[in-house]
């Protein structure tokens, strides 16, 4: 059984050799001075390897645990192998869905938000967008599954929260494709299938993403700037 003073002392040698801990797991000590962290197993007739990473990043403890856990699931029937694939390509597809990369935008721009519009993109994506695609992988949204979910921001007679839905949406997209998670940002091609706002006097607020984002802009005005004309515009 390894020890923590024998793995501090591990040095290289002309070749790779191996020191075994138990339950098949053993540290293999490269040329190169690496110490990888791996485990023989059986499954299926084949003899096979797991490997838990390098030492001292995995620290014996560690790989001890992943060696139980891999044991734990050859009892069950299953190749622990098998099981990994399939958690890391799970992983993958969830790190590709809208709402975790709306989440990851959201925190890349909260040093330029403030907490009240941070809240308030969070919470229109919330109960506006995330409901329909929040649990799609970016590449499998298409532009009419975006402007249906606007349309139905647009019919209740919030075109102003509509617009800023669908910026906040090409947003996601565009910093997905950045980052390698998408190729394409559908709500920008709806751009122009939106219904038009309507200038000078407008019909009663009744939707509480409009009413929050005008209160909104009502406090950013400086004191002694109530004269002015407040302009509603978005960034966002």
């Amino acid at each position: 059984m390894l020890t923590d003073v024998q793995l501090r002392r591990l040095t290289p040698r002309e070749k790779p050799y191996k020191l075994s801990d138990t339950g098949g797991l053993f540290i293999f000590v490269q040329s190169s001075g690496s110490r990888l962290w791996r485990m023989k197993y059986r499954f299926g007739g084949k003899e096979k390897l797991l490997s838990f990473g390098t030492y001292p990043e995995v620290t014996l403890a560690a790989a001890r645990e992943a060696r139980d856990q891999a044991r734990v699931e050859l009892r069950a029937g299953r190749d622990p192998s098998l099981t990994r694939r399939q958690r890391q390509a799970e992983a993958k597809r969830v790190d590709k869905q809208l709402q975790h990369v709306g989440e990851e935008w959201m925190k890349a721009q909260s040093a330029r938000w403030t907490p009240r519009h941070a809240e308030d993109v969070r919470t229109s994506l919330e109960r506006l967008a995330w409901p329909d695609l929040g649990h799609i992988d970016l590449d499998e949204i298409t532009a009419p599954m975006v402007l249906e979910t606007i349309k139905k921001i647009e019919a209740r007679r919030a075109k102003e929260t509509a617009r800023r839905v669908r910026q906040r949406l090409s947003a996601i997209f565009l910093f997905g494709m950045a980052h390698g998670l998408g190729r394409h940002d559908p709500a920008s091609v709806i751009k122009g299938a939106l219904a038009p706002l309507i200038k000078g006097r407008q019909p009663a607020l009744i939707d509480l993403e409009e009413l929050k984002h005008l209160f909104h802009q009502v406090e950013l005005i400086p004191a002694g700037g109530i004269e002015e004309p407040l302009i509603v515009s978005s960034f966002d």
